[in-house]
């Protein structure tokens, strides 16, 4: 397979103005080389014109005046003598010459004109005539030219390519400012942004849309840092609770219903841990940009209601009822939707007043979009707050409270479903009420995926 050459901009650039200089001078001395040839065409043309017309006057004169019989061209010889790039041929009717002038021009050299002249030196009062001119002096002419021009275009190429190479060089420093900056970023130093006061205006929007992805890298190089420190945080507790505990139980002897309370213990927080895994593992593979398996439910609203007879013991203890409103259908992903409507009633059940009650909105969209929105009472959630609930172990309590078992990827999970389900997540709160949901995309009919 070729190689494909990867030329660099300055040399593109340069390569680029060389042929469109080279091109230019050759269109610009073509033209003036072929309007110069048909310049000295048409003044040959008309010269020779001109001398047909004198060629007539001077047999016209001889005729009317005295005639001796036996030198009617005397005149023309005189005339034609000075001239050694003009010939002339006369002829008769039936082609035989009766005038050639001493020197007759070869027709290779020669641009000629045929014409007809009415004299009564002819039996049939009619003769016909070539004059020619001698055009080596307009070829050479023309090959002098032709050599200025060239000579010209090649030296206007020089000039041109190696003035632009300078002109080229001084324009592409900006951009070598710009690289030089580039190659000073890493992970180190994420906060940095490129400098555009020395940029050219062309550039300046790119440089400010570099900046705003380098922001938005920063973010999520800093989410994924803490995400880093809140997983060990979570992984660390239960471990070392575990160790420790396992240790204690180590030191002496105990019964065997001793040993089985505990390892019953160990093996809730194992569980727990268990789960935590699992869940990071799904949020990396929608990372990857797993989809939803999307099944026909013609009913979305006993879906959720069968996962709220899951969460009726819970809602009970917190003193909660709910009530669910609307319904839609379309092509879901069954298991991932109850896990999403799943994780928001656990969210409202731990922030709803108690004796309250939630309602769990199901509303059809425009655009084949259907929403699921849980809306509980309680209190606000500050604005600050609000824009990141759905970020991974983010947690409203800054006190962890409930760490044991909610480990703050509920409403992650939430946002990945939607985002399997090509959706979009959704958060509100004021003084009264908290609404947090998502919206899926339904495809009520499949062939429009």
């Amino acid at each position: 397979m070729k190689k494909r050459v990867n030329w660099s901009l300055e040399q593109r650039q340069w390569l680029g103005l060389a042929v469109l200089t080279l091109f230019g001078l050759i269109l610009v001395s073509l033209v003036v080389y072929f309007l110069t040839a048909s310049h000295l065409s048409t003044r040959r043309h008309a010269s020779l014109v001109n001398m047909t017309g004198l060629v007539d006057h001077l047999l016209q004169e001889k005729t009317e005046g005295v005639f001796d019989g036996h030198s009617p061209f005397d005149r023309l010889n005189d005339h034609f003598s000075g001239h050694s790039d003009l010939s002339l041929i006369l002829f008769l009717e039936n082609g035989q010459p009766i005038f050639k002038t001493k020197h007759i021009i070869p027709e290779a050299k020669a641009a000629s004109l045929d014409f007809e002249i009415h004299t009564p030196l002819a039996a049939t009062g009619k003769l016909h005539g070539r004059i020619s001119q001698d055009k080596e002096a307009d070829a050479q002419l023309l090959k002098h030219l032709l050599l200025t021009l060239a000579g010209g275009s090649l030296l206007g190429v020089l000039v041109f390519a190696f003035g632009g190479l300078v002109l080229i060089r001084r324009g592409v420093r900006p951009v070598q400012h710009l690289m030089t900056q580039i190659q000073s970023l890493d992970a180190a130093n994420l906060q940095q942004r490129l400098d555009d006061s020395r940029q050219p205006a062309e550039l300046q929007p790119l440089v400010h849309q570099f900046n705003q992805l380098l922001q938005r890298i920063e973010k999520a190089y800093r989410q994924l840092e803490g995400f880093n420190a809140d997983v060990a945080h979570e992984l660390n507790t239960p471990l070392a609770t575990l160790i420790t505990s396992t240790e204690v139980a180590l030191r002496k002897q105990r019964d065997a219903q001793t040993l089985v309370e505990i390892m019953g213990s160990h093996l809730e927080d194992l569980q727990r841990m268990s789960g935590m895994i699992k869940d990071m593992l799904f949020l990396a593979q929608v990372d990857r940009g797993a989809k939803a398996r999307r099944n026909p439910v013609s009913s979305m609203k006993q879906v959720v209601s069968s996962v709220a007879e899951y969460h009726e013991a819970a809602l009970a203890e917190a003193g909660l009822s709910i009530v669910i409103d609307g319904d839609g259908s379309g092509q879901f992903d069954v298991p991932l939707i109850k896990r999403a409507v799943s994780n928001l009633l656990g969210n409202a059940t731990r922030y709803a007043a108690r004796n309250s009650i939630i309602m769990v909105k199901i509303l059809q969209q425009p655009d084949e979009m259907l929403g699921i929105t849980t809306v509980n009472q309680g209190i606000r959630i500050a604005p600050e707050q609000l824009s990141k609930i759905f970020d991974r172990m983010y947690r409203v309590e800054a006190s962890r409270t409930e760490s044991e078992t909610h480990h703050g990827l509920g409403l992650s999970i939430v946002a990945a479903v939607a985002r399997m389900h090509d959706g979009l997540i959704f958060a509100a709160s004021d003084e009264n009420q908290t609404e947090i949901g998502f919206s899926v995309r339904a495809y009520t009919d499949m062939s429009q995926r």
